[in-house]
Protein backbone atom coordinates (compact mmCIF):
# COMPACT_ATOMS: atom_id res chain seq x y z
CA UNK A 1 0.00 0.00 0.00
CA UNK A 2 1.31 3.69 -0.26
CA UNK A 3 3.03 5.97 1.17
CA UNK A 4 2.47 9.27 2.54
CA UNK A 5 1.08 12.24 0.64
CA UNK A 6 1.89 15.12 2.82
CA UNK A 7 5.37 16.59 2.97
CA UNK A 8 7.76 14.73 5.31
CA UNK A 9 8.02 16.29 8.56
CA UNK A 10 11.10 18.42 8.74
CA UNK A 11 14.13 15.80 10.44
CA UNK A 12 14.62 18.13 13.27
CA UNK A 13 11.10 18.60 14.35
CA UNK A 14 10.50 16.60 17.94
CA UNK A 15 7.01 15.19 18.28
CA UNK A 16 4.90 14.38 21.23
CA UNK A 17 5.71 10.89 22.86
CA UNK A 18 1.80 10.57 21.98
CA UNK A 19 2.67 11.64 18.27
CA UNK A 20 5.94 9.45 17.80
CA UNK A 21 3.92 6.19 18.88
CA UNK A 22 0.83 7.50 16.42
CA UNK A 23 3.95 7.98 13.56
CA UNK A 24 5.15 4.25 14.11
CA UNK A 25 1.34 3.16 12.44
CA UNK A 26 2.21 5.21 9.32
CA UNK A 27 -1.65 6.26 9.39
CA UNK A 28 -2.07 7.64 6.09
CA UNK A 29 -1.54 4.19 4.78
CA UNK A 30 -3.20 2.25 7.48
CA UNK A 31 -6.56 4.33 6.42
CA UNK A 32 -6.33 3.20 2.80
CA UNK A 33 -5.43 -0.28 4.10
CA UNK A 34 -8.59 -0.06 6.45
CA UNK A 35 -10.23 1.80 3.71
CA UNK A 36 -10.76 -1.01 1.26
CA UNK A 37 -10.86 -3.80 3.71
CA UNK A 38 -14.35 -1.95 4.56
CA UNK A 39 -15.13 -1.92 0.65
CA UNK A 40 -14.50 -5.45 1.04
CA UNK A 41 -17.17 -6.11 3.88
CA UNK A 42 -19.80 -3.94 2.16
CA UNK A 43 -19.56 -5.67 -0.54
CA UNK A 44 -19.73 -9.08 0.99
CA UNK A 45 -23.04 -9.01 1.26
CA UNK A 46 -26.10 -7.09 -0.07
CA UNK A 47 -28.25 -4.60 1.71
CA UNK A 48 -26.16 -3.10 5.47
CA UNK A 49 -23.75 -5.31 6.66
CA UNK A 50 -23.84 -6.70 10.48
CA UNK A 51 -22.44 -3.69 12.43
CA UNK A 52 -21.84 -6.07 15.07
CA UNK A 53 -19.38 -7.38 12.75
CA UNK A 54 -18.29 -4.48 10.68
CA UNK A 55 -16.72 -2.50 13.85
CA UNK A 56 -14.92 -4.78 15.70
CA UNK A 57 -13.62 -6.14 12.13
CA UNK A 58 -12.28 -2.55 11.40
CA UNK A 59 -10.71 -1.86 14.53
CA UNK A 60 -9.09 -5.45 14.38
CA UNK A 61 -7.85 -5.14 10.96
CA UNK A 62 -6.82 -1.32 11.85
CA UNK A 63 -4.90 -2.56 15.31
CA UNK A 64 -3.31 -5.38 13.25
CA UNK A 65 -2.28 -3.31 10.09
CA UNK A 66 -0.64 -0.49 12.52
CA UNK A 67 1.07 -3.33 14.30
CA UNK A 68 2.75 -4.45 11.16
CA UNK A 69 3.69 -0.62 10.50
CA UNK A 70 5.33 0.28 13.59
CA UNK A 71 7.35 -3.69 13.51
CA UNK A 72 8.50 -2.44 10.11
CA UNK A 73 9.95 0.94 11.64
CA UNK A 74 12.25 -1.27 13.42
CA UNK A 75 13.91 -3.44 10.97
CA UNK A 76 13.86 -0.59 8.46
CA UNK A 77 15.77 1.73 10.86
CA UNK A 78 18.65 2.40 9.59
CA UNK A 79 17.59 2.98 5.78
CA UNK A 80 15.14 5.38 7.32
CA UNK A 81 17.74 7.54 8.88
CA UNK A 82 19.30 8.09 5.07
CA UNK A 83 16.07 9.23 3.36
CA UNK A 84 15.07 12.36 3.26
CA UNK A 85 11.20 11.00 3.48
CA UNK A 86 11.45 8.86 6.29
CA UNK A 87 14.12 10.33 8.64
CA UNK A 88 11.81 11.81 10.65
CA UNK A 89 10.43 8.91 12.15
CA UNK A 90 10.86 8.26 15.44
CA UNK A 91 12.26 5.12 15.75
CA UNK A 92 14.97 6.84 12.67
CA UNK A 93 15.82 9.75 15.16
CA UNK A 94 16.29 7.51 18.01
CA UNK A 95 13.50 9.20 19.79
CA UNK A 96 11.91 5.81 21.17
CA UNK A 97 14.00 2.69 21.06
CA UNK A 98 13.42 -0.62 19.42
CA UNK A 99 12.20 -2.60 22.28
CA UNK A 100 9.49 0.51 23.12
CA UNK A 101 8.95 -0.08 19.02
CA UNK A 102 8.59 -3.87 19.60
CA UNK A 103 6.36 -3.88 22.73
CA UNK A 104 3.80 -1.22 21.47
CA UNK A 105 3.73 -4.00 18.14
CA UNK A 106 2.69 -6.32 20.02
CA UNK A 107 0.94 -5.02 21.84
CA UNK A 108 -1.05 -3.93 18.91
CA UNK A 109 -0.94 -7.06 17.00
CA UNK A 110 -2.64 -8.83 20.17
CA UNK A 111 -5.67 -6.67 20.70
CA UNK A 112 -6.43 -6.72 17.05
CA UNK A 113 -6.41 -10.27 16.69
CA UNK A 114 -7.99 -11.04 19.71
CA UNK A 115 -11.06 -8.59 18.47
CA UNK A 116 -10.91 -10.55 15.23
CA UNK A 117 -10.80 -13.88 16.49
CA UNK A 118 -13.41 -13.55 19.56
CA UNK A 119 -15.45 -11.15 17.57
CA UNK A 120 -15.70 -11.57 14.18
CA UNK A 121 -14.56 -15.37 12.94
CA UNK A 122 -10.68 -17.13 13.33
CA UNK A 123 -10.49 -17.54 9.37
CA UNK A 124 -10.48 -13.29 9.91
CA UNK A 125 -7.30 -13.42 12.36
CA UNK A 126 -5.40 -15.68 10.87
CA UNK A 127 -5.28 -14.30 7.13
CA UNK A 128 -4.73 -11.08 8.98
CA UNK A 129 -1.99 -12.02 10.93
CA UNK A 130 -0.63 -13.73 7.95
CA UNK A 131 -1.20 -10.76 6.19
CA UNK A 132 1.06 -9.06 9.15
CA UNK A 133 3.73 -11.56 8.32
CA UNK A 134 4.00 -11.27 4.96
CA UNK A 135 4.51 -7.09 4.86
CA UNK A 136 6.45 -6.82 8.20
CA UNK A 137 8.55 -10.10 7.42
CA UNK A 138 8.80 -11.47 3.92
CA UNK A 139 8.38 -8.42 2.49
CA UNK A 140 10.54 -6.36 5.10
CA UNK A 141 12.76 -8.56 5.84
CA UNK A 142 13.40 -10.46 3.26
CA UNK A 143 12.41 -9.51 -0.23
CA UNK A 144 12.47 -5.45 -0.10
CA UNK A 145 16.64 -5.52 0.59
CA UNK A 146 17.11 -8.33 -1.83
CA UNK A 147 15.79 -7.81 -5.20
CA UNK A 148 14.17 -5.32 -7.61
CA UNK A 149 10.75 -7.46 -7.60
CA UNK A 150 9.94 -6.93 -3.90
CA UNK A 151 7.19 -4.75 -4.93
CA UNK A 152 5.76 -7.21 -7.25
CA UNK A 153 6.22 -10.17 -4.84
CA UNK A 154 5.36 -8.51 -1.72
CA UNK A 155 2.37 -6.73 -2.80
CA UNK A 156 0.45 -9.77 -2.23
CA UNK A 157 0.22 -9.04 1.35
CA UNK A 158 -0.36 -5.40 0.32
CA UNK A 159 -3.28 -6.35 -1.98
CA UNK A 160 -5.38 -8.22 1.19
CA UNK A 161 -7.61 -5.83 2.48
CA UNK A 162 -10.44 -6.62 0.59
CA UNK A 163 -10.03 -10.32 0.91
CA UNK A 164 -9.88 -9.48 5.10
CA UNK A 165 -12.93 -7.71 4.36
CA UNK A 166 -14.85 -10.35 2.47
CA UNK A 167 -14.11 -13.04 5.29
CA UNK A 168 -15.07 -11.23 7.81
CA UNK A 169 -18.57 -10.91 6.88
CA UNK A 170 -18.94 -14.36 5.65
CA UNK A 171 -16.64 -16.21 7.15
CA UNK A 172 -14.98 -17.35 3.75
CA UNK A 173 -12.78 -16.03 0.57
CA UNK A 174 -14.61 -15.83 -2.42
CA UNK A 175 -13.83 -15.43 -5.97
CA UNK A 176 -15.19 -12.03 -6.07
CA UNK A 177 -12.68 -10.82 -3.07
CA UNK A 178 -9.90 -12.78 -4.74
CA UNK A 179 -10.53 -10.57 -7.76
CA UNK A 180 -10.23 -7.00 -5.58
CA UNK A 181 -7.09 -8.82 -4.64
CA UNK A 182 -5.92 -8.90 -8.00
CA UNK A 183 -6.33 -5.37 -8.36
CA UNK A 184 -4.65 -4.10 -5.54
CA UNK A 185 -1.76 -6.71 -6.50
CA UNK A 186 -1.71 -5.38 -9.87
CA UNK A 187 -1.66 -1.44 -9.11
CA UNK A 188 0.86 -1.62 -6.25
CA UNK A 189 3.82 -2.34 -8.78
CA UNK A 190 2.94 1.10 -11.18
CA UNK A 191 2.05 3.15 -7.77
CA UNK A 192 5.86 2.35 -6.10
CA UNK A 193 7.37 2.84 -9.25
CA UNK A 194 6.31 5.94 -9.71
CA UNK A 195 7.38 6.96 -6.38
CA UNK A 196 10.91 5.28 -6.79
CA UNK A 197 11.57 7.15 -9.72
CA UNK A 198 11.33 10.61 -8.45
CA UNK A 199 12.96 9.12 -5.01
CA UNK A 200 15.37 7.14 -6.73
CA UNK A 201 18.70 9.04 -4.92
CA UNK A 202 17.20 8.24 -1.55
CA UNK A 203 16.40 4.42 -2.43
CA UNK A 204 20.16 4.67 -3.79
CA UNK A 205 21.69 6.08 -1.08
CA UNK A 206 19.82 3.73 1.21
CA UNK A 207 21.10 0.82 -0.61
CA UNK A 208 17.94 -0.60 -1.97
CA UNK A 209 17.66 -2.29 -4.96
CA UNK A 210 14.56 -0.53 -5.97
CA UNK A 211 14.03 -1.26 -9.80
CA UNK A 212 14.87 2.61 -10.75
CA UNK A 213 18.28 1.49 -9.09
CA UNK A 214 19.29 -1.22 -10.60
CA UNK A 215 17.44 -1.59 -14.20
CA UNK A 216 17.11 2.82 -14.88
CA UNK A 217 15.20 5.30 -15.23
CA UNK A 218 13.78 4.22 -18.99
CA UNK A 219 13.09 0.47 -18.30
CA UNK A 220 11.10 1.48 -15.25
CA UNK A 221 8.82 3.77 -16.96
CA UNK A 222 7.92 1.13 -19.35
CA UNK A 223 7.31 -1.11 -16.36
CA UNK A 224 4.80 1.54 -15.56
CA UNK A 225 3.19 1.84 -18.24
CA UNK A 226 2.96 -1.42 -18.68
CA UNK A 227 1.89 -2.37 -15.74
CA UNK A 228 -0.86 -0.06 -16.29
CA UNK A 229 -2.38 -1.53 -18.93
CA UNK A 230 -2.52 -4.72 -17.44
CA UNK A 231 -4.27 -3.42 -14.29
CA UNK A 232 -6.80 -1.38 -16.36
CA UNK A 233 -8.03 -4.93 -17.77
CA UNK A 234 -8.10 -6.38 -14.14
CA UNK A 235 -10.48 -3.47 -13.25
CA UNK A 236 -12.77 -4.69 -15.63
CA UNK A 237 -13.30 -8.31 -14.13
CA UNK A 238 -15.15 -6.75 -11.44
CA UNK A 239 -17.87 -5.89 -14.41
CA UNK A 240 -17.04 -8.91 -16.67
CA UNK A 241 -18.41 -11.24 -14.02
CA UNK A 242 -21.63 -10.04 -13.00
CA UNK A 243 -20.35 -8.54 -9.25
CA UNK A 244 -20.88 -4.54 -10.76
CA UNK A 245 -22.80 -2.70 -13.29
CA UNK A 246 -22.26 -0.04 -15.08
CA UNK A 247 -21.73 2.68 -12.72
CA UNK A 248 -18.88 1.01 -11.59
CA UNK A 249 -17.60 -0.07 -15.16
CA UNK A 250 -17.88 3.59 -16.04
CA UNK A 251 -15.09 4.51 -13.13
CA UNK A 252 -13.15 1.97 -13.77
CA UNK A 253 -12.62 2.89 -17.45
CA UNK A 254 -12.32 6.86 -16.58
CA UNK A 255 -9.82 5.67 -14.23
CA UNK A 256 -8.15 3.64 -16.08
CA UNK A 257 -8.16 5.66 -18.61
CA UNK A 258 -6.20 8.18 -16.68
CA UNK A 259 -3.53 6.04 -15.26
CA UNK A 260 -2.28 4.79 -18.44
CA UNK A 261 -2.32 8.88 -19.69
CA UNK A 262 -0.10 9.29 -16.80
CA UNK A 263 2.18 6.33 -17.51
CA UNK A 264 2.17 7.41 -20.75
CA UNK A 265 3.42 10.58 -20.61
CA UNK A 266 5.69 9.85 -17.98
CA UNK A 267 7.39 6.83 -20.31
CA UNK A 268 7.59 9.57 -23.42
CA UNK A 269 8.31 12.73 -21.95
CA UNK A 270 10.01 11.81 -18.04
CA UNK A 271 10.38 14.46 -15.23
CA UNK A 272 9.67 14.10 -11.90
CA UNK A 273 7.64 16.42 -11.32
CA UNK A 274 5.51 13.98 -13.52
CA UNK A 275 6.15 11.15 -11.49
CA UNK A 276 5.35 12.68 -8.60
CA UNK A 277 1.56 13.63 -10.10
CA UNK A 278 1.60 9.89 -11.38
CA UNK A 279 2.08 8.82 -7.78
CA UNK A 280 -0.47 10.92 -6.31
CA UNK A 281 -3.03 10.08 -8.72
CA UNK A 282 -2.38 6.24 -8.60
CA UNK A 283 -3.76 6.51 -4.79
CA UNK A 284 -6.82 8.71 -6.37
CA UNK A 285 -7.72 6.21 -8.70
CA UNK A 286 -7.80 3.40 -6.49
CA UNK A 287 -9.60 5.54 -3.44
CA UNK A 288 -12.36 6.42 -6.56
CA UNK A 289 -12.31 2.56 -7.87
CA UNK A 290 -13.43 1.12 -4.70
CA UNK A 291 -15.52 3.86 -3.48
CA UNK A 292 -17.13 3.34 -7.26
CA UNK A 293 -17.45 -0.63 -6.13
CA UNK A 294 -19.64 0.75 -3.29
CA UNK A 295 -21.90 3.39 -5.20
CA UNK A 296 -22.45 0.31 -7.95
CA UNK A 297 -23.48 -2.21 -5.34
CA UNK A 298 -26.04 -0.06 -3.89
CA UNK A 299 -27.32 2.21 -6.63
CA UNK A 300 -26.75 -0.19 -9.49
CA UNK A 301 -29.78 -2.31 -8.58
CA UNK A 302 -32.20 0.57 -7.58
CA UNK A 303 -32.01 1.28 -11.48
CA UNK A 304 -32.66 -1.84 -12.75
Amino acid sequence: MSETLSPPIPATARLSPVRQFYALTKPRVVQLIVFCAVIGMLLAVPGVPDWRLVLPATAGIWLVAAAAAAFNCVVEQRIDAKMARTAWRPTAKGELTNTQTLLFSGVLCAAGSALLYWLVNPLTMWLTFATFVGYAVIYTVVLKPMTPQNIVIGGASGAMPPVLGWAAMRGEVGPEALMLCLIIFLWTPPHFWALALYRVEDYRKAGLPMLPVTHGNEFTRLQVLLYTFVLFASTLLPFIFGMSGMIYLAAAVLLGAGFIGYAWKLWRHYSDALARKTFRFSILHLSLLFAALLVDHYVWPLLQ
